[in-house]
């Protein structure tokens, strides 16, 4: 029994010096996303024309954050642009608030949204019925629940200008509204300095493509040329499946930090957050079981597991080697958790530390709703976002390929 023990200590402690390396790696891309990423503002700037722009607004169900979004655009310093609003088949006062503010500014164009085809995500739809009314030569997708500086137009434009791109996305400060938000985003955000790193995007010699959804513009030819919304209608994460057929089709793009200029709601409750992550696992389970199986405990494992393995070791004391092994290695794994959901709490989210200390509370949500979502995809290839039940099968989610 003993030596059954001690294989079993050495076996977990072998997958927690694993863990810590693999934590070591994170961390490093982590702080090189941070310290290397360009700004947004912070570039010569060579530019010399100034191009309309037609903001692309989708809003459905929007009443308590539309209004601080269209004040923060009609505000902008930019000269030449256009505000398309559409209401997609609003519930509440949206589309109410929209005919108000188009009313007050003539730059403001409100469309309501027909009826949404079959096989098509609503934002899609409604990033397609806005591009119908939009003249300008550049294109600039929002979400309504975004606050965008006075200058971010001006300085997006000369950014894409100076650097000769075909599209710029900017990475947002993310605003969380909730305690379960607020220690659930620390745990996930590590995740997107190293696959979805912005210094990868910016690297043409590597795949990784995608936007922010809450600040991305283009060139209108280049949005044309990639198949526009239409060519992403069934992708319920759209922003990363256009930026992958972006970079794909050979254009030059570009992602920069602009979390000093622009502020985006990550989620706004904690059904919001719960349905955010089931919506993560749902289509890739749909994409590949194994896929999404071996994804959920790899998170387990690299989030999760070291807290519990060294709570235990610690309330049930063992003299043996292998058991102080496994203690050493569990808090060495748990320390580098800590580490990662302190840099990203106090650094980049700017939330308090109480939030870091509740990283194995934030850890545990983050599996648990990725485990709800494979065993909802088991049952149903459905997943529900704001307020609509959409269907994924027979649709092969591309933005979320490992």
């Amino acid at each position: 029994m003993d030596l059954l023990l001690d294989i079993f200590n050495y076996a977990l402690t072998a997958i927690l010096i694993g863990i810590c390396g693999a934590w070591i790696f994170l961390l490093k891309s982590m702080i090189d996303s941070f310290r290397l990423t360009p700004y947004l503002d912070k570039f010569e700037n060579t530019s010399k024309t100034n191009p309309k722009v037609s903001i692309i607004l989708p809003a459905r169900n929007e009443e308590e954050f539309i209004r601080k979004c269209l004040d923060s655009l009609v505000k902008q310093d930019y000269k030449n642009y256009e505000i398309i609003v559409i209401d997609d088949s609003s519930e509440d006062s949206t589309g109410k608030i929209i005919s108000e503010y188009a009313k007050k500014y003539p730059n403001v164009i409100p469309v309501s949204a027909r009826p949404k085809p079959d096989g098509w995500m609503g934002k899609n739809w409604a990033c397609m019925e806005g591009y119908g009314k939009a003249t300008g030569e550049l294109l600039l997708f929002t979400d309504a629940d975004t606050k965008h500086a006075e200058n971010v137009i001006t300085l997006a434009v000369a950014h894409l200008n100076s650097f000769d791109l075909d599209a710029l996305s900017a990475i947002p400060k993310m605003i969380t509204l909730d305690f379960w938000t607020k220690i659930t985003l620390p745990m996930i955000s590590t995740f997107l300095h190293t696959r979805f790193s912005a210094l990868n995007v910016n690297d043409p010699s590597k795949k990784t493509a995608y936007f922010f959804g809450s600040f991305f513009i283009m060139k209108k030819k280049t949005y044309e040329d990639v198949g526009m919304h239409e060519g992403v209608k069934h992708e319920i994460i759209e922003d990363g499946a256009l930026g992958k057929k972006v970079k794909e089709s050979g254009h030059k793009m570009k992602i920069v930090r602009g979390e000093h200029l622009i502020d985006a709601v990550w989620a706004r409750d904690r059904i919001t957050l719960w349905n955010a992550l089931k919506r993560l696992m749902i289509p890739l389970y749909l994409q590949s079981g194994k896929i999404a199986i071996g994804s959920f405990f790899a998170t387990l494992f690299l989030l999760f597991i070291p807290f519990p393995i060294f709570a235990i070791s610690i309330l049930l004391p063992d003299d043996t080697i292998s058991a102080k092994m496994l203690c050493i290695s569990a808090a060495l794994a748990s320390i580098l958790i800590y580490v990662a959901a302190i840099i990203e709490t106090k650094f980049l989210l700017e939330l308090r530390l109480f939030h870091a200390a509740c990283a194995p509370l934030g850890s545990l949500v983050v599996v648990l709703g990725f485990l709800s979502g494979l065993l909802q995809a088991k049952r149903t290839s459905s997943v529900t976002w704001r307020g609509r039940n959409y269907s994924m099968k027979d649709h092969t989610q591309s933005s979320i390929r490992v």
